[in-house]
C-alpha cells in the first residue's frame, strides 16, 4: 500500500458584477508611446473578443478583497468534503497581487492571505501550517504539487489549496490587455488515500525560465501619464508571452503524460488554464501534434470558462474543475476512472502540469 493524494472536495467563488465587452466602448485606450489609439473602440473591442473568446469578466464588489473571496472557496470546499477544518495540516493559498483596496491599489500582503483565511474559518489548531504561494497563474498547480509533497511524505493527511485572484483592480484601465482580466478563487481539499495501486495525482512536471523571459509580465506604470510614476499596473508583453507558451506547454504537458505511463488516448480531460483562447486552441493542437495524433475537435477534451469569466490567473482551473465536477458547466462531466490534465502557464515564466486518475 503506498500514499496517494486525491482531491475530495472542491468549492469557488465567482463575483457577482458581470462587465460584458460593450462596457468598455467608452474607454481610452493608449499605446506604450502614450499615444492615444487611432482605431475606433469598438473596432478594438471587436478584434479582442475575436482573438481571446472573451465576451464578459466579472469584477469583485468594493466590499470584498481577494482573501475573502479565497475563505468563500475555501468554505464550500471545506463543505464539500465534509471534513472538519480543524483537521487541516496546511493552508495553501496561491496569489500574486494580495489584498488591494478598491480605492487603492497596493498590494497588502501581510498577514499573508493564507492567515486570513485560516482566521476567518475559525480554526484554533496551531498545527494548521499557513502559506501563501505567489507563482504567476500556475500557482494553483504548483500548490497541488506542493501538498502532494507533503501527503507523500507521510507528514500530511488534509491540504486545502487555494487560488485567488483579482486583476480588476491591479489592471491599467488603458491598456487594451486590461480587458483580458477578472475576478474569482477557487479551492480543492486533497487528503491522503492509502491504495495498493496509482489513483489521485499520478505524476508533475514544473519548469520556470528566467533568461530572457523574466519580464514578460512585469509590475509598470500606466501608459496614461496623468497616474504619474508611483503607481503599478500589470503589465504583459502578449506577442512574447504567447510565443513562449505555445513554444513550451505542449511539450512539459508531452512529457508529463509520458511520465505518467497513461497513454493519450485515455486522457478526458486537459484542464488549462483559461488565458486566451486562440492560445489555448493552438497548444492543445500542438500537443496532439508531438503525439503524432490529429485532433479536428478539441471542445470535448479542453473544457472553456473564459468566454464567461474570463482570465483570472490563479483561479481558472480550480473553478474550471469545480464547474464540472458540480456538473456546473453544459457538455462537459468528470467520471470516476477517467485521467485528467491540469496545466497551467504564467508570470516567472512558469509552466506546470499534473496528470490525475479521479478514484
Amino acid at each position: 500500500m503506498q500514499i496517494y493524494s486525491i482531491i475530495t472536495g472542491s468549492g469557488k467563488y465567482i463575483p457577482e458584477i458581470v462587465v460584458k465587452n460593450e462596457e468598455f466602448f467608452n474607454r481610452t485606450f493608449i499605446n506604450e508611446q502614450g499615444e492615444v489609439l487611432a482605431k475606433p473602440v469598438p473596432d478594438i473591442v471587436k478584434k479582442f473578443q475575436e482573438i481571446t473568446d472573451i465576451h464578459e469578466r466579472r469584477y469583485l464588489s468594493p466590499e470584498y478583497n481577494t482573501s475573502d473571496m479565497a475563505f468563500f472557496a475555501a468554505e464550500k470546499a471545506i463543505a464539500s468534503a465534509r471534513i472538519d477544518p480543524e483537521t487541516l495540516d496546511y493552508i495553501i493559498v496561491a496569489h500574486n497581487f494580495g489584498d488591494i483596496l478598491h480605492d487603492n491599489i497596493k498590494s497588502d500582503m501581510v498577514p499573508t492571505l493564507a492567515s486570513r483565511v485560516k482566521h476567518l474559518l475559525k480554526i484554533a489548531n496551531p498545527d494548521c501550517v499557513a502559506y501563501d504561494l505567489p507563482f504567476g497563474c500556475p500557482g494553483w498547480v504548483q500548490g497541488i504539487i506542493q501538498a502532494n509533497y507533503y501527503i507523500k511524505s507521510g507528514d500530511a493527511k488534509t491540504i486545502l489549496v487555494i487560488g485567488a485572484e483579482n486583476l480588476s483592480r491591479i489592471a491599467d484601465p488603458h491598456d487594451v490587455d486590461s480587458m483580458i482580466y477578472s475576478d474569482g478563487a477557487g479551492a480543492v481539499i486533497l487528503q491522503a488515500k492509502h491504495a495498493s495501486s496509482p489513483v489521485g495525482l499520478l505524476c508533475h512536471k514544473t519548469r520556470t525560465d528566467t533568461l530572457n523571459e523574466a519580464h514578460f509580465l512585469k509590475m509598470d506604470i500606466s501608459y496614461d501619464p496623468e497616474f504619474g510614476d508611483d503607481t503599478l499596473f500589470m503589465k504583459m508583453n502578449g506577442r512574447k508571452l504567447y510565443e513562449y507558451a505555445l513554444n513550451t506547454v505542449p511539450q512539459l504537458v508531452k512529457e508529463t503524460i509520458e511520465k505518467s505511463g497513461v497513454p493519450l488516448t485515455s486522457i478526458k480531460k486537459v484542464l488549462i488554464h483559461q488565458a486566451n483562447a486562440k492560445m489555448d486552441e493552438a497548444i492543445i493542437q500542438r500537443t496532439f501534434k508531438l503525439f503524432e495524433m490529429p485532433l479536428t475537435d478539441s471542445s470535448q477534451i479542453m473544457p472553456m470558462t473564459i468566454s464567461k469569466l474570463g482570465n483570472n490567473s490563479v483561479a481558472t482551473v480550480p473553478i474550471l474543475y469545480d464547474m464540472i465536477i458540480k456538473g456546473e458547466l453544459e457538455g462537459h462531466q468528470i467520471n470516476s476512472g477517467d485521467h485528467l490534465v491540469f496545466a497551467s502557464v504564467g508570470a516567472g515564466m512558469n509552466v506546470n502540469a499534473f496528470v490525475y486518475l479521479v478514484p
